[in-house]
């Protein structure tokens, strides 16, 4: 989780989760599925919520890029939970936003520093929430999830110590899912 304070705009019902999963929950269940990125005024508000305003500009160019990432960070989140590993066309999808930036090391007065470069500006976001996802994967693809829950699209990172963590929040997903099991079970 980080530890930036969400926009008070920001109508996500999961907001702090790793950078790269916080962007697949701008997207949430609804009918029709409620999306954050919507305009260019959405997408400020998502950079506020991740403290990335000092760093990133929202534009129409930032926006399609970010939508470009979301898509394939999604991709690859799905092959991460069901296969365990990336496609080569959910690699590729990382590696076309990837290859807008780069980290570039230099020597500093203390020793080596790192400086992301991107090629244009508006792919620093999109460049930050891939590399976050690569992050994740390092730690266990098997910890990047999906809610449980039938009705929920959210994604979290599972940092429980057993790997077991099955709903985005326990309060609300959960709940629901143990309602449901006592109602069919009082039903009998």
């Amino acid at each position: 989780m980080t530890d930036v304070t969400a926009d008070p705009r920001d109508p996500r019902p999961l907001i702090g989760e790793p950078l790269a999963l916080d962007l697949l929950n701008t997207r949430w269940a609804g009918t029709p599925v409620n999306d954050l990125l919507t305009g260019v005024e959405e997408y400020r508000v998502w950079l506020s919520s991740n403290g990335l305003t000092d760093r990133c500009t929202a534009d129409e160019a930032g926006l399609e890029a970010i939508r470009q990432a979301r898509e394939a960070i999604a991709l690859a989140a799905q092959d991460a939970r069901d296969k365990g590993e990336l496609s080569p066309a959910a690699r590729e999808g990382l590696d076309a936003v990837l290859a807008h930036g780069r980290i570039r090391r230099t020597a500093g007065p203390d020793g080596a520093e790192d400086r992301l470069e991107t090629d244009l500006p508006h792919w620093l976001a999109p460049w930050l929430a891939a590399d976050d996802f690569l992050t994740l994967l390092g730690q266990g693809a098997h910890r990047v999830k999906q809610c449980a829950h039938e009705a929920c699209i959210l994604h979290f990172f599972d940092a429980s110590q057993n790997g077991r963590r099955r709903w985005c929040r326990m309060a609300v997903c959960g709940n629901r899912a143990k309602a449901a099991r006592h109602y069919v079970k009082a039903r009998g």
